[in-house]
This record gives C-alpha cells, structure tokens and sequence, in this order.
C-alpha cells in the first residue's frame, strides 16, 4: 500500500470505530475522519461489500473493514511503533483480551445506550450529528440543527437499540446483573491501572484500543454509564487510560520484561474465563446446531441471548495467531483461558 493519509469512516459513537481511532493515534498513523452519512452510505456500503463500520479507507484507494485483521495489518505495517508483544505468552494474552474485550463489552455498552430511554435520546443527538450533519458530536448545534435530530435517539432505540440488547441477553430485566458485572470489570482494570500505564506494562497492545473503544464512544460519552462510573469512582481512571493511549506512543517503552504478564491481570482474565468464554462458546455451538438462540447462567441467574456465527470466525482467528506459540507450561495454560481457541471446531 502507499505511502500517505488513511481515512478513518464511521461513527464516534461506535465502539469499534473508536478502537481502530485508538490505535491510529498511537502508532501516530496519518489519518482523517470521514463520518458515514446518509448521502455517502449507500456508496460505502456497495464499494465495502458490508453496512459495518468502521470502514478504512487506504491511501491508495482500498476500502477495507473489520478490525480483527486490521489491527494487526497495521502494527505490522508501522513496525516502528508496534502494538503486538513478539513473545509468546504476551502476545497470546494480547488476542485473547482482546477477543474478550470486543465480544463481552457489547453487552454492557447496549444495555446502557438503549434500556434507558434518556440515555438513548442522548445517544441519538451524538448518531444525529454524525449521520445526518456530518458533525462531531463536539461540535455545537444551531436550533434547526438540533431539531432536525431530535428524534434520532427515540427511533434508532425501538428500530434497532432493543432488539440488539436482546441479541446480547441484555435487556432491561437483566439490568442488575450487567451494572454489577460492568462494576466488577471496572474494578480490576482500576486495581490493575494503579501500577502499570497499559495492559501488558508500559507500551500498548492492541486489547488496550478494545477497551479504549466502548469506553470512549459509550461509557465516557453516555450520561449512563458515566454515572455507574463515578458511582465507583472509576471514571478518572477510565479516562486517564484513553488519554494515555490517544496521546501516541512513546518511543522505547516496553511490554514487562521476560514475557512476563502483570499480576494484576490474571483477575481480568479469570473473569473472560468465567464470563465471555463461556458465553461464547454457547453461542458458537448453538449457532452450528442452528439454533437461533440459547439459554446460560454464569452464576447470576439464567438468561436468553440470540446464537452468533461470527464469535467463531473471531475464535478461529485468535487459534490462528496462537499456532506455533511456546505456550506449555504457560500462566496462560494454567489458568485455562486457552481451551476455547485449542480446537479446530467446538
């Protein structure tokens, strides 16, 4: 690919949006946002072949989608500021979370948007501004421009927001359980931000941009959220972690040394042990009996979530990355958060 500016197409209020922002801004590769409005989508749409954002679009000219394989195109393409550990332990740690991250948060990061129908009238004005006006969700609206996005939020709750909590096993009778599963994660990254500046030590790797994204475009930003937040008195830390990463890499810092992890994330990965790996893999096999959804209790009371395909395609890729590790003997291996991406089909 050539040399020059990428453009960056999607929505500030789109958690994978926001994680591909993440990393553009800490590899410190030119870019330049391109909101996907209503009189370019349906361009975008034919050329990219899929409705998903975020789109990238290259210097020369491709248009490609799906951060899973984007971002590891890009570290290896800006090597001079990589964003992937070449040590084994570290760097499967790093698809794992990262994988966690991208397929567990959605669950906390609709319900708070959606459930609540202040929050997603909220929610509406920042999609108005972006979609409908080609605006940052920064910058300030005139009267008629407020009006004319007024009833984004109500709209995008019923037609799309509801049912795509339900696809989580998120709605609104589970409230209890997600706010309290959103208070447990928050507090081990605030136990675990107390000593180290990213998630592997002192550089970032590509699981810190799939926490920066939902925090950015959902919890930072929504009135909800945000209070669960200060409730806990998470959110200074939250923020501080997205300004660490936004600020760009800092030459010659290091992941911990001896492809060692950090002890205070072992609990973080127990928890994807105990929470999205288990809830991906129900979803998994219940998608290849072809069955529509499936039933789990993961220790809070039972609930209902719809079957996806797709959690396989993105296991599948983290057991492609993980082949040919040295991972025997490993704190990873111990802690059986391998298991899930061992097998060629579950």
């Amino acid at each position: 690919m050539y040399l020059g500016t990428y453009n960056l197409i999607g929505s500030e209020l789109s958690m994978f949006t926001r994680k591909l922002e993440a990393q553009l801004r800490y590899q410190n590769i030119p870019h330049r946002w391109k909101f996907k409005s209503t009189d370019i989508g349906a361009e975008l749409e034919k050329r990219a072949g899929t409705r998903f954002i975020p789109l990238l679009e290259t210097p020369d000219g491709w248009l490609i989608h799906d951060t899973i394989s984007i971002g590891p195109m890009l570290s290896e393409r800006f090597d001079e500021a990589p964003v992937l550990p070449s040590t084994p332990v570290q760097r499967a740690a790093c698809f794992i979370l990262e994988d966690s991250l991208n397929h567990w948060f959605p669950r906390h990061a609709l319900h708070s948007r959606w459930i609540d129908l202040d929050n997603a009238i909220d929610a509406g004005k920042g999609f108005g501004a972006n979609m409908l006006l080609s605006k940052s969700v920064d910058d300030e609206l005139t009267d008629e421009e407020a009006a004319k996005v007024a009833g984004m939020g109500k709209m995008m709750r019923d037609s799309f927001g509801l049912g795509a909590c339900d696809v989580q096993g998120a709605g609104a009778d589970k409230a209890e359980e997600v706010q309290s599963d959103f208070d447990t994660m928050m507090g081990l990254f605030k136990q675990h931000f107390a000593t180290h500046d990213f998630l592997l030590g002192d550089r970032a790797c590509i699981a810190d941009f799939a926490l920066v994204g939902p925090s950015k475009a959902h919890y930072l930003q929504d009135p909800l959220p945000l209070s669960w937040l200060k409730e806990k008195d998470n959110d200074a830390m939250l923020d501080a972690h997205v300004k660490r990463v936004y600020d760009d890499d800092e030459a010659g810092k290091t992941y911990l040394p001896d492809d060692r992890i950090p002890d205070t994330l072992i609990p973080i990965l127990e928890h994807a042990k105990s929470n999205y790996q288990p809830f991906a893999k129900a979803s998994i096999q219940a998608a290849m009996r072809g069955e529509k959804t499936f039933n789990l209790d993961l220790g809070h009371g039972e609930f209902t979530a719809r079957s996806m395909k797709r959690l396989d395609k993105a296991r599948l890729h983290v057991r492609d990355e993980l082949q040919g590790l040295a991972l025997g003997g490993s704190v990873l291996e111990e802690l059986g958060v391998l298991a899930l991406y061992e097998e060629e089909q579950l």
